[in-house]
């Protein structure tokens, strides 16, 4: 009977389907066998058998021909239900049982128990009625992200209910999965109808928030399977934004058939227009799969802040069978100003690209085959149409990884590939096609001297296009590069000592530290790159730049050995440097404009080279993780005498406090086309998902430079023993965007949420 539990386990119609439901393989024929999504019990030791007769035990017992008179202590016993009573009166050839006064029945197969004053049960057909009844039934629960958990059982009351072999019917009656006798939530109906196993449904029921009334539904549906799939009405949302004006969603789940799913949400805005929200997803066969997710909005209003626009994805791969694999991720953005003004994501709102790719590829032994199509976006800015746009269609790669020369320690690999290249930017734009080929072969050993760990390689690099840029200009004559690439990399026999740890540390007594130091160099000679600067640059196969060069690094290790010998590093502090023995990295280098070149940006991604130069900035990076986490990177720039950026992060946790903080500084800097910036970014949370009790969380994101909260949430959420209510500040404030949203939501345990509150936009 507590099945009906089942009413409130994981996805109803309610919340049915706010989350989709893992798809399950195609359906193929199968052998019939137990219900999978039925628990399996152990039978019991002293059950009876199936097919045996019952087994009966009272106080008191007398017979009336078949009839058995139980009287104290009353029990009916089967393979799989319990019936006990202070009186019990069976037929032995009719299998009927009349069961009277403190009357249990429990059902081992289901794990539902039921209390009633008297009940009618045929031990055979496993029918009944129980007349004024409650009872438990065990919860399954389904943890995930975002949901709400209880170890709670499901409690249920009625004024009667009626069992059949495989379905329970509970009239005028409720049901929690808070504790008795005072709920925080219950649903009360004139009727609940559940098959075990399959699913539940009541109709006209009422939900009740302590005594208040909160919302009715007509029908409400819950599936009781392990992969709850069922075609219904999305639950309605309703919001408001002080740019988009009030929202109202109604949607739609449609499960096509075992394999295909489609689920559709519409929007109004009242202050833009209509929103409309599409996901297709299929699994073709075992080795298939795709998913399709469509986000478009139309504007109707022509002063509306927000745009029209259009977020396309899609995901898919397939097994082509015999070591060959099809993999696609397609990512297309209309526009970056739609995207500012319409994610609920404060990272994805200030990231400029999309990244689109799709491949087939076989690997076997040492080599990999890849046929590739690639388009990748980068927006400048919110203008109409700034933006560079990036093509590979097609491009053929065969590579091989390093693969032993016989038996001597040398090792041979190369690269190679052809593609149609094609890039547009406001300024200029390629051919459609530009043809590009590589042949990247290189040969490498290594050696073992005295602690002196020796790696040289020789490799070659082979380019050729078939256009070439002047002043911005593209046309049509040939560049190639034939280029040799000399290196060594030199790691120096480690210093290091043991100490005694601190007792500050926690790590016991006659715990260690050991501090070890790691020298390493690294030299390399580039030659061959001629035109570099008539290169279009489509990936970073075309910033590979002649130089002549040597890379220096120090490492610093403090590694903790605790009192039960388990060993884990405590700091880190690791130096990189460049000295470009050549400075003009063989004539690429123009002055006065950014450069960016192979030798550059493998040291960082800020920008530093506007003209001949023998050194690159020092890279610092400082981790420490114990009782405290911190990692701080910092680019000191020796020919400017100063930090060009720096970021450092620390966060801490103690008991139920989590505090995060982090800064992230861009000195100001000419090549970098834009001023500056100085981002903190901090998090305090108080609690977590589950934890009962009032639960608190803030996050911003602070621009120092511009003086401006851009991001800002706050949320407040009370948990009880089997339901949460929780509230949300947000505030948008960033190039176009300038919203503040208030959003809520009320979970039930083990079952879902309602409300304008999203599960991935939450702090916990």
């Amino acid at each position: 009977m507590l099945v009906l539990a089942g009413l409130l386990t994981p996805s109803t119609t309610l919340q049915a389907q706010t989350y989709r439901p893992t798809l399950p393989p195609p359906a193929v024929p199968v052998q019939p066998g137990p219900n999978p999504n039925l628990a399996i019990r152990p039978p019991r030791p002293t059950a009876p058998g199936p097919g045996e007769t019952a087994k009966t035990q009272g106080d008191q017992e007398e017979s009336d021909g078949k009839v058995l008179h139980l009287r104290g202590n009353a029990r009916v016993e089967t393979a799989d239900a319990l019936l006990t009573a202070d009186e019990i009166d069976y037929n032995q050839e009719t299998h009927e049982a009349e069961a009277r006064g403190k009357v249990r029945y429990e059902s081992f197969s289901h794990g539902e128990k039921l209390n009633c004053d008297r009940a009618e049960y045929n031990t055979e057909s496993k029918t009944g009625k129980f007349y004024n009844v409650n009872g438990t039934s065990p919860a399954r629960i389904e943890a995930r992200r975002g949901l709400l958990t209880t170890q709670n059982p499901f409690y249920f009351s009625g004024e009667w209910a009626e069992k059949t072999e495989d379905r329970y019917l509970l009239h005028n009656g409720f049901l929690t999965d808070c504790l008795i006798p005072a709920p925080w939530w219950r649903l009360k109906g004139p009727t609940f109808d559940i098959i075990p196993g399959d699913r539940a449904i009541s109709k006209a029921s009422w939900f009740y928030v302590k005594e208040v009334p909160i919302f009715y539904t007509p029908y409400f549906y819950k599936s009781l399977k392990k992969q709850p799939r069922r075609s219904g009405l999305l639950t309605p949302s309703i919001g408001n934004s002080s740019i988009r004006g009030k929202t109202v969603g109604v949607g739609y789940f449609w499960a096509i058939n075992r394999s295909y799913d489609l689920t559709y949400r519409g929007l109004f805005y009242s202050q833009t227009g209509f929103g409309h929200q599409a996901d297709f997803r299929g699994v073709v066969s075992k080795n298939t799969y795709f998913d399709v997710s469509l986000y478009g909005i139309t504007s109707t209003n022509a002063n509306a802040i927000s745009p029209s626009g259009l977020v396309l994805s899609v995901e898919g791969k397939s097994d082509l069978g015999k070591g060959w694999e099809a993999r696609g991720d397609l990512k297309y953005l209309s526009s970056f100003v739609f995207r500012q003004q319409f994610t609920q994501s404060f990272d994805e709102a200030v990231s400029s690209e999309t990244h689109s790719v799709g491949y087939i590829t076989k690997h076997w032994s040492d080599y990999g085959f890849n046929f590739v199509a690639e388009r990748n976006v980068n927006f400048q800015s919110t203008a109409p149409n700034d933006e560079i746009v990036l093509r590979k269609l097609p491009e053929v790669q065969f590579t091989e990884r390093e693969h032993e020369v016989g038996k001597l320690p040398v090792w041979f690999s190369f690269d190679s590939s052809f593609g149609l290249e094609r890039r547009t930017e406001p300024e200029f734009q390629t051919r459609q096609f530009v043809q590009r080929v590589t042949f990247e072969p290189r040969v490498m050993t290594a050696v073992h001297w005295h602690g002196f760990d020796l790696a040289p390689s020789f490799g070659v690099h082979e380019i050729a296009y078939d256009s070439r840029i002047t002043n911005n200009v593209v046309s049509g004559d040939n560049v190639q590069h034939f280029a040799r690439d000399v290196s060594l990399d030199v790691s120096v026999p480690p210093l290091s000592r043991i100490f005694d740890a601190p007792k500050w540390m926690g790590r016991g007594k006659g715990a260690k530290l050991k501090h070890v130091i790691e020298p390493r160099v690294t030299y390399r000679y580039v030659t061959g790159i001629e035109d570099f600067n008539n290169v279009v640059r489509f990936d970073d196969t075309d910033i590979l730049n002649d130089t002549n060069e040597v890379e220096y690094s120090l490492t610093n290790r403090l590694l903790a050995k605790d009192s039960n010998g388990s060993v884990s590093e405590v700091l880190s502090w690791q130096l990189w440097y460049k000295r470009y023995l050549d400075p003009t990295f063989g004539g690429a280098v123009i002055p006065g404009q950014p450069n960016v070149l192979m030798s550059t940006v493998d040291i960082t991604g800020i920008p530093f080279v506007d003209g001949a130069r023998h050194q690159s900035p020092v890279v610092s990076v400082l981790r420490y993780q114990s009782n405290l986490n911190l990692e701080w990177r910092a680019d000191y720039d020796p020919v400017q005498h100063g930090i060009i950026d720096s970021g450092i992060s620390v966060d801490r946790r103690v008991k139920q406090l989590f505090v995060s903080l982090g800064d992230y500084l861009l000195k100001s800097n000419p090549l970098l086309g834009a001023p500056g910036s100085n981002q903190l970014r901090g998090q305090v949370t108080y609690g977590g998902d589950n934890r009962r009790g009032w639960n608190y969380g803030f996050s911003a994101f602070y621009d120092y430079r511009l003086g401006v909260m851009q991001f800002a949430q706050s949320q407040v959420t009370y948990n009880t023993d089997c339901c949460g209510f929780s509230v949300q500040y947000r505030r948008f404030n960033f190039g176009t965007r300038d919203e503040n949203q208030f959003r809520v939501a009320f979970a039930v345990s083990n079952i879902g949420s309602v409300g304008t509150l999203r599960k991935q936009d939450r702090i916990f």
